[in-house]
């Protein structure tokens, strides 16, 4: 691997995203004896991890964590540590489904509505014929269901487990449930990554993506779910990262 550079903190791989797909197809075709556990993370929960323990805990505990956002990019780059390249969440599911129709990887989905989860898995289908389906369960489950989906999990054993529930939530729902997802090969959290393949979010357009303008597109164009906080409060978290990287940046000089 190529290294790790600290914004705020969070280590953050330097990996482009071809080279973040060949290394956990590697990782999955090894068969390791413990999962490996991936964070996909911008500016708002790198900001967040900084006043939340158990985030910062877990984000030091991860196998590795991929920059999802042109604000890790750009901090990185005034840190003279530059990352190549964003790799979100989305860019990476669709490489590793791409992997996995090659492969016959099996993918077990979990979150997100029922209908969205639904379609999204039917056109997976369609797209990738080889990929197996391990299993999916919308994100609306109580402790009962909670019981059954692990048991689930268990028992199917896939190579990758997607958790489309949100974030930190999803990787503070791998936390408490890790040692009992023993036999998954990967586990990582993909978002809103469903909704645009099910085809309910439309995806962001390629001159949206080249001016590094995804996080307008998504403000502007994206529903936001019932429970989660306006994406206009969210993105109020980007100038306070800004703020204190670059603070973080004159006080290490």
């Amino acid at each position: 691997m190529n290294g790790t550079v600290s914004i705020l903190g969070v280590p953050f791989s330097k990996l482009t995203l071809e080279e973040t797909t060949l290394h956990l197809a590697e990782q999955i075709e090894n068969k390791r004896d413990k999962l490996f556990h991936l964070i996909t993370a911008n500016p708002e929960i790198t900001l967040a991890s900084q006043s939340d323990e158990l985030l910062q805990r877990i984000i030091q505990s991860a196998d590795m964590v991929v920059p999802d956002g042109i604000g890790i990019v750009l901090a990185a780059r005034r840190q003279g540590n530059p990352i190549p390249e964003r790799v979100t969440g989305y860019d990476l599911l669709l490489k590793l489904l791409e992997q996995g129709n090659k492969r016959s990887w099996s993918f077990y989905f979990l979150g997100t509505d029922e209908e969205t989860s639904r379609q999204a898995v039917e056109k997976i289908k369609h797209s990738y014929p080889r990929v197996r389906i391990a299993g999916r369960h919308h994100g609306f489950f109580d402790a009962a269901e909670e019981t059954e989906i692990i048991a689930g999990i268990q028992q199917s054993k896939p190579d990758i487990l997607i958790l489309a529930m949100g974030a930190p939530f999803s990787d503070k729902w791998l936390h408490r449930h890790k040692s009992e997802l023993a036999g998954v090969q990967l586990v990582f959290g993909v978002g809103g990554s469903l909704d645009v393949i099910s085809g309910k979010v439309k995806p962001t357009p390629p001159v949206w993506k080249k001016l590094n303008l995804e996080w307008a597109h998504r403000l502007l164009f994206s529903p936001v779910a019932k429970g989660q906080k306006s994406r206009w409060r969210r993105q109020s978290a980007l100038p306070k990262f800004v703020y204190r990287t670059m603070i973080r940046q004159m006080i290490r000089r």
